[in-house]
């Protein structure tokens, strides 16, 4: 069993920066690719972003690339998500995933997932 937790989130204004951190317990964190998702009220499940096993390799969202950039330490059991010149449209819940697989961009291709943690960008 894996339990992810995330946290970072908070209030902020529109051109302010967040990181995110994810922590994985339960089993070996380095042999798991890693991704995050957010979600916004009404809207389905959107991916940002997804980092490789080793974090060689890294993916991003139309949306958030050349803003958001995602990182892991595995000696940490931690992923991380930063996030500079935030948007209002950037407001959502934003969940860590892992998958036994590799980079993925579909929720439903992952097999565990943190509670979430509220990100909200004022204007």
């Amino acid at each position: 069993q894996v339990q992810l937790v995330e946290s970072g989130g908070g209030l902020v204004q529109a051109g302010d920066s967040l990181r995110l951190s994810c922590i994985a317990s339960g089993r070996t964190f380095s042999i798991y690719a890693m991704g995050w998702f957010r979600q916004a009220p009404g809207k389905e499940r959107e991916f940002v972003a997804a980092i490789s096993r080793g974090g060689v390799s890294t993916l991003y969202g139309d949306s958030v690339k050349g803003r958001f950039t995602i990182s892991r330490d595995n000696a940490k059991n931690t992923v991380y998500l930063q996030m500079n010149s935030l948007k209002p449209e950037d407001t959502a819940v934003y969940y860590c995933g892992l998958n036994y697989e590799g980079i993925r961009i579909r929720d439903r291709e992952y097999d565990y997932w943190g509670q979430g943690t509220q990100v909200t960008v004022s204007s």
